[in-house]
């Protein structure tokens, strides 16, 4: 556990993506402590999601509990390695330095950094556990702390992919033309907006599937416990149902 905090305390903390390390095409992480940092934050966010199953329907809400705490670390992995080819592909086409091990790596502190805001956010998620009875209520709730930290964790890895493209403009620097090196720049972060674009779109659009297909994760009142619900719909026709049950 300790290995996993000092880990946590250095990808925070910027450590891990250094711009110099970025522009060489270098990401210096272990991905086995990454992958525990994934594994173990997001257990803890998915009990703190499972804490309101756990007190409103007993005794079948601990069940629910154990299945959320599985089930958030394997929605971020689950999303990683559906979405990875298609984003090491984007990133290859923009000439982004990073080789498939490096995007790797850099993906996977991105998720990281996405699970560790989430599992700080989960006191809130049990305070509201406590607090309110409302199921529509709760959900809308644990889908705006899912999207808040992926939003954090979407500008991580955007501030990161600038940097890989940072060393195509220093590489112009020496241009005689004032004109030249102003076009190497504006060419750097038309890559970098380019492949953030197309991570965020790809991610966004896998990742909230992903998460309807494994639902669910708070469990729904009056209803016995299952491990998942089925794939009929979708994400977002679902999403709309709470977020208007929660404010009748």
């Amino acid at each position: 556990m300790t290995v996993v905090l000092q880990s946590v305390e250095r990808l925070l903390r910027g450590e891990l993506t250094r711009s110099e390390d970025l522009q060489a095409g270098r990401v210096e992480a272990s991905a086995s402590k990454l992958l525990a940092v994934t594994l173990v934050m997001g257990a803890v966010a998915g009990a703190c999601v499972g804490i309101y199953p756990a007190i409103r329907n007993r005794p079948e809400g601990f069940l629910q509990m154990g299945a959320s705490t599985l089930k958030v670390p394997l929605l971020y992995l689950l999303t990683l390695g559906v979405t990875f080819p298609s984003l090491y592909v984007f990133s290859a086409l923009a000439n982004s330095r990073l080789r498939m091990r490096e995007t790797l790596r850099l993906l996977l502190i991105a998720t990281a950094v996405n699970v560790t805001v989430l599992a700080s956010l989960g006191p809130i998620l049990a305070f509201f556990a406590v607090s309110t009875r409302s199921h529509a209520f709760m959900q809308v709730l644990t889908i705006s702390t899912f999207g808040v930290s992926g939003l954090l964790g979407l500008g991580f890895l955007r501030r990161a992919v600038s940097h890989v493209f940072q060393e195509v403009a220093k590489e112009t620097a020496g241009e005689p033309s004032a004109a030249q090196r102003m076009a190497a720049v504006a060419s750097a972060t038309q890559r970098a907006r380019f492949i953030f674009t197309m991570w965020t779109v790809v991610y966004a659009l896998v990742g909230s599937q992903m998460a309807w297909i494994l639902r669910p994760f708070l469990g729904a009142p009056g209803l016995p416990f299952v491990i998942f619900r089925g794939t009929s719909r979708n994400f977002f026709a679902g999403a709309l149902d709470a977020l208007r049950w929660a404010f009748e």
